[in-house]
């Protein structure tokens, strides 16, 4: 018997998986925080012989090289990748013995990176389940364009090469694991649903119904931005990480918070937007915790800038800091638990701002001086926006607030998350601001004209 264990990372939009037998397992494409990893293993009660990667990770930190330390089992990671640390180079056809009978062999399907390597786990040398990373996904196939622009042709061309391989190799009722789709901007598109096999991906996925040609080009038609912290993650990866720290960041008071913000440094409140709206120190910036606090933060400040994190409790506070050492940003310069008016300064005033809705767009739209900002992505304006509205990407608007038109400014997104983030961006700079918190589904319906284009 053998078993199969998904870690979900559910704020990185991933997954990493243990797989084993009675005795021993495998660990594919871990996370940072590894002792995820050895709960699951612990559960099991199973000892971790290998740790595989599928690539060299371009949107988080990887926990290969701890997580093996720790276990002592084998590291392994493709042959072609080139890493500065002590590694088992894996090459097409490769196999290892996980468990008894339970094996697992590589698959050379470069596409996501050139040396991408999917793993086949066979049980009795029948295949049972495929790990393939950031080859083939659900529905889609792992973007090409992160390495190096001139590859990215040539690399969509091998994904489509290295879907059909897994489709001809292994039977219909071989599971598909990807580690990417599920939220991670790894993805060419996202998943529909949460699981797949060979079969179904037969009949669905673009890449095994497509010519090469018509693939390719819808492939790259349908490329999106690519988050900025990507830029430092494969380096890191190709380094080797330092094991992470989680131990509570230094404590700060309201008169450190004002001076840090006097420094031009970030303060990010990681509570939810409703509150953060009614009341914030003036100044901080909106994160919240249950959102993609880690992509959107990673993705927007500058890389190393000192962060201060501000939190209702330390349970919230712990699991930021959980998510943000998996891209990098690995000690808050401090933090705070509480509330706001803990956190400011004696004699300050709290700051805020108001929440509406598309129908409260709708009946302010005729007004002199409303400024309409969507901050959603260039793919997402494309299939419909309102008529008249100003356009700045959320990942963008921290360079380019002096664009925003003088008046006060109502931002929307899809859904509401990123709207908050933009205007606690706006208030901090001393702009009026509105949040439509709010699906953009509902704009045409309140009266707004939507357009395409």
């Amino acid at each position: 018997m053998f078993f199969i264990d998904t870690i979900e990372l559910e704020g990185l939009g991933n997954r990493s998986y243990l797989a084993g037998g009675t005795r021993t397992a495998v660990a594919v494409d871990p996370p940072r925080d590894v002792d995820q990893v050895l709960a699951v293993a612990a559960r099991r009660g199973v000892r971790i012989s290998h740790v595989v990667e599928t690539h060299i990770h371009n949107d988080y930190v990887t926990g290969g090289p701890e997580l093996a330390r720790i276990t002592g089992a084998s590291y392994l990671v493709p042959s072609g990748a080139r890493v500065s640390f002590a590694r088992v180079p894996v090459s097409d056809g490769d196999t290892v013995t996980v468990d008894g009978e339970l094996e697992l062999r590589a698959v050379a399907t470069p596409g996501h990176t050139p040396h991408h390597t999917s793993y086949v786990l066979l049980d009795r040398g029948q295949p049972v389940a495929a790990f393939t990373g950031g080859s083939l996904l659900i529905g889609t196939v792992g973007r090409p364009d992160l390495v190096e622009p001139r590859l990215t042709e040539d690399l969509a061309r091998a994904q489509h090469a290295s879907a059909r391989r897994l489709a001809a190799e292994l039977p219909d009722e071989t599971s598909v694991l990807p580690t990417h789709g599920f939220g991670s901007f790894c993805s060419s598109a996202q998943a529909e649903g949460d699981a797949t096999t060979i079969g179904k991906e037969k009949a669905v996925n673009a890449a095994l119904t497509t010519d090469v040609e018509s693939f390719v080009a819808q492939l790259l038609a349908d490329l999106d931005a690519v988050p900025a912290y990507y830029a430092h993650m494969g380096p890191a990866n190709a380094a080797g990480p330092a094991p992470v720290d989680l131990t509570p960041p230094a404590v700060a008071d309201a008169d450190e918070i004002a001076a840090r913000l006097a420094a031009g440094e970030w303060v990010v409140d990681l509570r939810n937007r409703v509150a953060f709206a009614e009341g914030h120190v003036a100044g901080s910036f909106n994160f919240e915790a249950d959102g993609k606090i880690a992509t959107y933060l990673a993705w927007m400040i500058p890389w190393g800038k000192p962060v201060t994190l501000l939190a209702e409790s330390a349970e919230q506070l712990a699991a930021a800091q959980r998510e943000l050492v998996r891209v990098g940003i690995d000690r808050p310069a401090a933090a705070a638990t509480g509330t706001p008016r803990e956190w400011t300064a004696e004699g300050a005033t709290l700051a805020s701002f108001p929440r509406s809705t598309f129908a409260g767009l709708a009946a302010r739209r005729a007004s002199d001086g409303i400024v309409v900002l969507d901050v959603r992505r260039d793919s997402e304006r494309a299939a419909g926006h309102i008529a008249g509205s100003v356009h700045i990407p959320i990942h963008q608007l921290h360079k380019r607030l002096g664009e925003v038109p003088d008046g006060t400014v109502w931002v929307h997104c899809a859904g509401g998350m990123r709207a908050a983030i933009a205007a606690s961006l706006l208030d901090a700079s001393g702009r009026d601001v509105v949040a439509v918190d709010e699906g953009f589904d509902a704009a045409e319906a309140a009266g707004l004209t939507v357009t395409t284009g």
